[in-house]
């Protein structure tokens, strides 16, 4: 039996029983649908059907009832035949690579919609979609925390993937926006556990610079911090050397400075997001236990592994028990907490700022430089400067009506 396959594509104002009138029709001749997809913008549908049909009068006839149907929903049809040729390279196409493209910011402008999309182009990609993954914008309204993001999804080979991330890179840092590019795989869609680095992650300072502060020696700490942060010196030798110099101090200011910690913007909705889709999470800390334990009370953490402070005598000695938790045992505690909990690595996300956060950065399935030194950007797959730590889950793919806005 010959058959012919046509493409109708349908625009107009959208309203219920259009995809019910229309498929209707199909059903009565007989066709098969190959493909099927719509999207609506602003009230307005796009609608498109793929569909197979026995040649001769059947498919005159469907094509006659279809422009008829449309004109009685009062809405636009336009019908390409598909050679069988056509539409078998179109099938072939599907094993290809496929990628996920997330561009987010405060704002989205078409110069860096374009720009994005440019780079795309280029290397011979196909985009199959796209998607808005954040709430509508009011033009009248001002928003006390403006975000705005879509998701590209894409489709073909890329002989060097480097060069491609370093082209978003770019694009980033020139036009003010984030790109994240992941691949688009099993391991995308079912991840697992989130593990953060707390100071400048989690919270908006560094605990140890401000217990400095408290013991009169901030600008000496502060110093050793920062440089150990951009990777200038190592980390366990400045951790060692910023202990010493808060020898002495109460221990009745730890929970002052607990009690203050600020904690980052979208870190609350991010994390009963989290909790509510049944990941695990972690802090893997160069900080302090006593502070990551009162951010799992206050937030909801599965796990903490950090530094301990020796206490003698309600002060601090200088001293810490235990290992340094530096760079390679944040690393570590990723892979035992994934190994615990029965998840594969390819499952994990982690989210840090500093040089001593690459190691877990670049272990995990996925790792977020979050508002990071350029050392540690230009050194992971993706990164997070333009919103709070809620932007995770649109990396993730949750569009806002996934989410409890909760901040």
């Amino acid at each position: 039996m010959a058959t012919e396959i046509f493409l109708l594509n349908i625009s107009g104002q959208d309203k219920p029983g259009l995809t019910s009138g229309l498929t209707n029709v199909l059903a009565q001749y007989g066709a098969k649908v190959l493909d099927i997809g719509q999207a609506n913008i602003h009230d307005t549908l796009s609608l498109g059907f793929l569909f197979e049909i026995e040649s001769g009068d059947k498919s005159a006839a469907v094509l006659k009832d279809l422009l008829f149907k449309a004109y009685e929903l009062g809405v636009k049809a336009k019908f390409t035949p598909i050679t069988s040729e056509n539409y078998e390279k179109w099938v072939s196409n599907q094993g290809k690579d496929r990628y996920i493209i997330t561009i987010l910011g405060e704002k989205l402008t078409a110069e860096q919609i374009s720009t994005v999309t440019e780079v795309i182009s280029e290397k011979n990609l196909n985009i199959d979609a796209i998607k808005r993954l954040t709430g509508r914008i009011s033009l009248i309204k001002q928003d006390d925390y403006p975000r705005a993001s879509i998701q590209l999804s894409i489709r073909g080979k890329i002989d060097n993937k480097a060069e491609f991330t370093e082209k978003f890179m770019q694009i980033s840092h020139d036009l003010d926006v984030d790109i994240a590019f992941q691949e688009d795989n099993i391991y995308r869609r079912n991840r697992r556990l989130v593990c953060f680095d707390m100071d400048s992650t989690l919270i908006q300072a560094e605990v140890i610079d401000k217990l400095a502060e408290l013991a009169g020696v901030g600008d000496q700490v502060k110093a050793i911090t920062e440089s150990a942060m951009n990777g200038d010196i190592d980390f366990n030798e400045s951790f060692k050397s910023r202990m010493k110099l808060l020898k002495g101090l109460s221990e009745d200011v730890l929970h002052d400075v607990a009690v203050n910690l600020p904690i980052t913007q979208g870190a609350r909705r991010l994390i009963d997001t989290l909790k509510k889709y049944g990941f695990k999470t972690a802090i893997l800390s160069g900080g302090f236990t006593y502070f990551g334990h009162y951010l799992q009370n206050e937030l909801g953490i599965d796990y903490v592994y950090a530094n301990q402070l020796e206490i003698k005598d309600g002060k601090l000695t200088g001293n810490y028990i235990g290992e340094i938790v530096d760079g390679n045992k944040k690393a570590e505690y990723l892979k035992e907490i994934a190994m615990r909990e029965g998840i594969d690595i390819g499952q994990t996300i982690a989210v840090g700022d500093g040089a001593n956060d690459l190691p877990m950065l670049n272990l995990a399935g996925l790792g977020i430089a979050f508002h990071a030194k350029p050392k540690v950007k230009n050194n992971v797959q993706s990164s997070i400067s333009s919103m709070g730590l809620d932007g995770v889950l649109y990396l993730l793919g949750y569009h806002d009506k996934h989410i409890d806005l909760i901040e």
